[in-house]
């Protein structure tokens, strides 16, 4: 559906930015991103909402600070964008200030994505939330700030991979090269992504590798996360993040994925591949993401969610 979004953003007074659970660079930079654009184009200082806790690593990000965890449920807003939300469940309680809004906007990258909001902006061939961002400012002349830069930059960064995910396109490279030229700085922001992580941070991540299964002639392999591990480590959500990567990277890995315990008889499952397509599996347990890089959870403790997804799985 066509609209404009310069006519919606003029006559909504209050705006909120919305991330979704467990918030990646993309989430994030994407979020930061449109603060600035909004402000720089609008002059108006639109809310934003994380609905977990924000990663160490981003906390650098230009206007984060102004984030918030907590709202009030009272809020009615004019206008509510959400920003690499791939299904609304993922802003949790916060759905129920998107419900109450008057405009619902939703921009995002994941294929599986169900097209909820009033209005859509969805590029499934795009890297990121950041690069969909970036396509629609260049598209419809909007001046994009050096604070929006370097966010757009950390999004797409991120989202790719540091650039070595096979969403790296052509056109990422156009993007963040543009980006360095509007003030981005690939050496500094590379540095404050993935070289500020806590000694915990890496002691965790090791522990979890160290203790990872193997099967299938070591064409599958995957790891478990329980609450005794996170208390054990003070972890934080983020820290399993990266970790389905690790066992991805393997040589004899096609598939990985971490299974970590939310509840007794919830599991959340982040889901990796090399070939096969992950999203579909995910989609089974009404989750979703990209070809290779997946997500979903499943209603049953670690060892059943295990079995369910490994019934799934056909190399």
């Amino acid at each position: 559906m066509e609209f404009n979004l310069d006519d919606i953003i003029k006559h909504s007074k209050k705006i909120l930015l919305l991330t979704h659970v467990n918030p990646d660079g993309d989430t994030l930079g994407s979020m930061c991103a449109m603060y600035s654009m909004i402000y720089n184009r609008f002059k108006i200082k639109a809310d934003m909402n994380v609905v977990s806790n924000i990663p160490f690593n981003y906390k650098f990000l230009p206007n984060i600070n102004l984030a918030e965890r907590y709202f009030d449920s009272s809020l009615v807003y004019d206008l509510v964008i959400t920003l690499d939300v791939a299904a609304i469940d993922r802003v949790r309680d916060s759905k129920i200030l998107f419900d109450k809004a008057k405009c619902t906007i939703n921009i995002d990258h994941h294929k599986t994505n169900p097209k909820f909001g009033d209005y859509q902006i969805i590029e499934p061939e795009a890297s990121s939330c950041g690069e969909v961002l970036y396509n629609y400012f260049k598209k419809n002349k909007w001046e994009i700030t050096k604070a929006a830069a370097e966010a757009l930059y950390v999004a797409i960064m991120t989202d790719t991979g540091n650039f070595r995910f096979e969403n790296t396109t052509s056109n990422v490279f156009k993007a963040v090269a543009d980006l360095v030229d509007l003030g981005a700085n690939p050496n500094y922001l590379y540095k404050q992504c993935y070289e500020t992580k806590t000694k915990n941070f890496v002691m965790f991540q090791n522990y979890c590798v160290n203790k990872a299964e193997f099967l299938n002639d070591n064409k599958i392999a995957y790891t478990t996360v329980y609450k005794k591990d996170l208390e054990k480590f003070s972890a934080g959500d983020d820290y399993t993040d990266g970790i389905a990567e690790t066992l991805r990277a393997i040589d004899t890995t096609e598939v990985s994925f971490v299974l970590k315990e939310v509840e007794n008889k919830l599991t959340k499952v982040s889901m990796r591949s090399k070939r096969i397509d992950v999203a579909k599996i995910c989609e089974k347990f009404n989750g979703g993401g990209h070809t290779f890089a997946a997500g979903c959870t499943i209603k049953a403790s670690i060892n059943e969610s295990v079995n369910k997804l490994l019934k799934e799985i056909i190399l």
